[in-house]
């Protein structure tokens, strides 16, 4: 039924055998910075390319500030907790999203309420959110109350779906109506902009990952952005168990978390992000050849919206009904072409059904009909 389709993509990653959805390249200094990590002895919690990776990312990113972490789940988590999401809150974020989100929401104590997405960017739909904030939303001072629950509202959670930007700039003045921080989930963005800007850099942090499956990795790791120098030092301190500075003594001032991004991993980091440039064109040339093959069937491709440009990490496809688009992934991963639905909504996950939410409706249509196929950046001359 799928023959076409499945051969093509096979097409695009030639040598045979298994095509994984996403795997990672490894063509540039990965080798020699990891042995003079090793030959260094620093290989776990401080070291010079922690450092390194640090400003490079910020500059890449076009942040002040930069602090690198263990992964992005610890990126979200930190970052909220840094801008004051406590126990008993509720945060604003989407169902559609990796459990990671959720999650991180959850360790500080809070629940999320969910907003349903745009059916054009996969994201955070601003204008769901300004219906349902008219509806809930009472401020008091300055600060944001839902008046159903009476717990304050202390963080808006939009992401960048699949590489996909959100409506970020809508979303951020909306909440700041509200007195609401966004921290932005660009995990799955590093590379994607709106106009000249990088996502990540419009809320009052931005959070990244570099988790195996992404377009650069550290094997596990993740990074908290943000032009708030006083915050990204407050983020630095936290990370790092709050241990106030001393040559010999162990003082800590507050609780901390063991977040630190070991030393190795930022070594990997380094060389990836030296590669992410060439990795962004080669996935970007991917694109075009699926846009153009897709052009013609009556399977939508899904691009991006005017005015961004997407890093598409994963190449998604929009079938006209879930028969089909079970079908597809049948068919597909029985002939050895990894493909993958989205991640099942949040709110029909058994820890999240109870929260708060307005209308999902988009988020429970398109979780039926997308599916993301092969995205793997170029495998020419790669050692991976």
């Amino acid at each position: 039924m799928f023959d076409n389709v499945i051969d093509f993509i096979r097409s695009q990653f030639p040598g045979g055998g298994f095509i994984p959805l996403h795997e990672p390249r490894f063509r540039g200094q990965e080798k020699k910075y990891l042995e003079e990590c090793i030959d260094s002895g620093f290989v776990s919690s401080v070291g010079e390319f922690v450092n390194k990776v640090e400003v490079e990312m910020a500059s890449f990113c076009g942040a002040k500030k930069a602090v690198a972490c263990m992964n992005g789940t610890a990126a979200i988590h930190i970052g909220l907790h840094a801008i004051g999401v406590q126990p008993g809150h509720e945060v604003l974020t989407q169902a559609f999203t990796f459990v990671a989100t959720g999650n991180a929401i959850s360790y500080t104590g809070a629940r999320p309420y969910f907003i349903d997405i745009d059916r054009n960017t996969l994201g955070m739909c601003p204008w769901a959110l300004k219906k349902e904030l008219s509806e809930i939303a009472e401020i008091k001072g300055e600060e944001c109350f839902n008046r159903k629950t009476g717990a304050k509202i202390s963080a808006c959670v939009p992401m960048h779906t699949f590489g996909f930007p959100c409506e970020i700039e809508k979303i951020i003045e909306i909440c700041n109506e509200y007195h609401i921080p966004v921290l932005e989930d660009a995990a799955e963005s590093v590379g994607s902009t709106i106009g000249n800007k990088h996502t990540g850099t419009f809320g009052k942090v931005g959070t990244f990952s570099f988790n195996g499956n992404k377009i650069i990795t550290s094997g596990g790791g993740g990074f908290v952005v943000t032009n708030d120098e006083a915050l990204a030092h407050r983020i630095k301190h936290l990370t790092t168990t709050a241990k106030v500075p001393h040559a010999w003594e162990y003082e800590h001032d507050e609780t901390g978390f063991n977040y630190r991004m070991p030393n190795i991993n930022a070594a990997l980091l380094l060389a990836q992000l030296e590669m992410l440039p060439v990795f962004l064109e080669e996935k970007k040339a991917l694109s075009q050849r699926y846009r153009s093959f897709f052009k013609e069937l009556d399977i939508s491709y899904r691009d991006e919206i005017p005015g961004c440009q997407s890093n598409f990490w994963l190449n998604t496809l929009e079938f006209q009904s879930k028969d089909d688009r079970d079908a597809f992934l049948k068919e597909s991963n029985g002939k050895q072409v990894m493909t993958r639905p989205p991640w099942k909504p949040l709110h029909q996950l058994s820890m999240f059904r109870k929260d708060g939410r307005g209308p999902l409706i988009h988020t429970e249509d398109l979780y039926g009909l997308l599916v993301n196929i092969p995205s793997s950046a170029d495998a020419s001359n790669s050692i991976s």
